[in-house]
């Protein structure tokens, strides 16, 4: 288990990370219904949380054992990473399956790639490749690229959009409609918390396309497994991922049937902990070729992609709105104009005077509350919303590697952003001939019902009971 989780909860700052509710500590007595022993935070939560992925203790309390699946069912706020019992999703985890024998894939996130570019030194394509090196020297089978998975959840949310927008203006039945605005659905702790705390009427709004990392972990094991010659259940699938909560995000009970989609999730802090470990120059190690069956790597081995360092949700379907329903072709980088603060950003459409599309960036926790408020009073004057519940996005995920001595996170998140898009060509998503393959050979087309079943999700309120949820520990 890694040590770089506190045995504390962090329950200050609300502008920084989502932490925990009340409803997340509590005393626990082996085979007891009662709850009335809930913990108040204003103790020291040590003395009941213990290090996590230990035993509880609490006075004369059986150690209690709590899995990933129990944090996403419990009635309390999304979690901070640093309070999950992560067994299942550990360096141990992932070494002891290849020690097996199985056949690992790992899928690696660009924002993960451009933390360890900046840490060592080097370009986001460089890393790629020598992690490519690094993987398979301990036996990893390919290394893939999210990126790739990415277009095809991009795809996917031009084409719902699309289809909410027209649904809206049309003269149906508006209460059989997909109410806009349309919000990005690719953060899970953002997610989580709008299951467990915002519940029914927030919900709606929430895209039903999967995550990259869902959407790269449906096509491996739907799919690709067949030209990798394997069988889904012998895949041991793992996402090097910016953020704590995409393992949450991977033990969803949606993402586990008939397959797991993904197996377990390393952050990028955790993969520098394994080079590291095994006494690594990742510096001078060699380059090995990637694996193309599915990264975004063009012909002249330029890696290629969309703006946008949290998955250029809002920038690429602002794009297809305003050439599908205006016939705007836009060329170049969209301006995002900073409203409350550089973590809310927005961006409009003017024809003949009237704004006619209007999509928000909404960054960190105090940005999310506000406009979650509009949108419930009727009062949300935007299309798309691309949440992330992280301030500064995904390059700032909490398993990010962390600044260095003398760097403030503002330093570090300015050079991340700059080493996202090195030797990046931007690119059309619809345009991904591995993603055109896909659809030609699988999915039919943007929005068919094969797409639905393997690309979309749903999202469910939480019930708030501790009660009944403790009775199934």
């Amino acid at each position: 288990m890694s040590e770089k989780f506190s045995a504390t909860l962090r329950i200050g700052d609300l502008n920084d990370y989502i932490a925990p509710s009340q409803g997340c500590v509590v005393s626990l007595k082996a085979n007891s219904n009662s709850t009335s022993s809930t913990s108040k935070l204003g103790k020291s939560s040590s003395e009941k949380l213990g290090r996590p992925g230990h035993a509880v203790k609490s006075g004369e309390t059986e150690p209690v054992k709590i899995s990933l699946k129990d944090c996403l069912a419990c009635s309390g706020c999304i979690t901070s990473a640093e309070t999950v019992m992560l067994e299942k999703q550990s360096l141990d985890e992932f070494l002891s399956n290849i020690n097996k024998g199985k056949d690992v894939v790992i899928s690696l996130s660009p924002q993960s790639r451009a933390s360890l570019a900046v840490y060592f030194g080097l370009s986001p394509l460089q890393v790629f490749r020598k992690l490519t090196t690094f993987f398979k020297s301990l036996g990893v089978k390919a290394v893939f690229d999210t990126s790739c998975s990415r277009d095809l959840s991009l795809i996917e949310s031009c084409n719902e959009f699309i289809t909410r927008y027209k649904e809206q203006r049309s003269t149906n039945d508006q209460q059989s409609k997909l109410p806009l605005p349309m919000i990005s659905s690719a953060c899970p702790g953002w997610i989580c918390y709008a299951e467990k705390t915002l519940g029914s009427y927030i919900l709606p709004h929430i895209s039903s396309v999967k995550s990259p990392q869902q959407t790269i972990g449906t096509v491996i094991k739907n799919n690709i497994c067949q030209t990798l010659s394997l069988r889904p259940e012998d895949i041991y699938h793992v996402t090097v991922m910016p953020c704590y909560d995409k393992k949450l995000e991977a033990v969803r009970d949606d993402f586990n049937y008939p397959v797991t989609e993904v197996d377990s999730v390393l952050t990028t802090g955790e993969v520098l902990d394994l080079i590291q470990s095994k006494s690594v120059d990742f510096g001078t190690l060699e380059e090995s070729p990637l694996d193309k069956l599915l990264a975004n790597v063009d012909e002249d081995d330029h890696l290629f992609g969309v703006y946008g360092s949290s998955g250029g949700y809002a920038d690429t379907i602002f794009r297809y709105a305003a050439k599908v329903l205006f016939g705007k072709e836009i060329v170049g980088p969209l301006e995002f104009k900073a409203i409350r603060n550089s973590d809310f950003r927005e961006v409009s459409l003017e024809i003949g005077g009237e704004t006619v599309l209007k999509f928000a960036l909404c960054y960190g926790f105090r940005n999310l509350q506000n406009v979650v408020r509009k949108i419930k009073s009727g009062k949300c004057e935007y299309q798309f919303l691309e949440i992330m519940a992280c301030p500064s996005g995904c390059l700032n995920g909490g398993g990010q590697i962390k600044p260095k001595r003398g760097e403030s996170v503002k330093e570090l998140i300015q050079s991340l952003e700059a080493k996202y898009m090195e030797d990046v060509v931007v690119t059309d998503p619809f345009k991904n001939p591995i993603i055109k393959g896909l659809y030609a050979e699988w999915l039919d087309q943007p929005g068919s019902e094969k797409a639905k079943k393997f690309v979309h999700t749903k999202y469910h309120p939480v019930v708030k009971s501790i009660t009944s949820q403790l009775q199934n520990w």
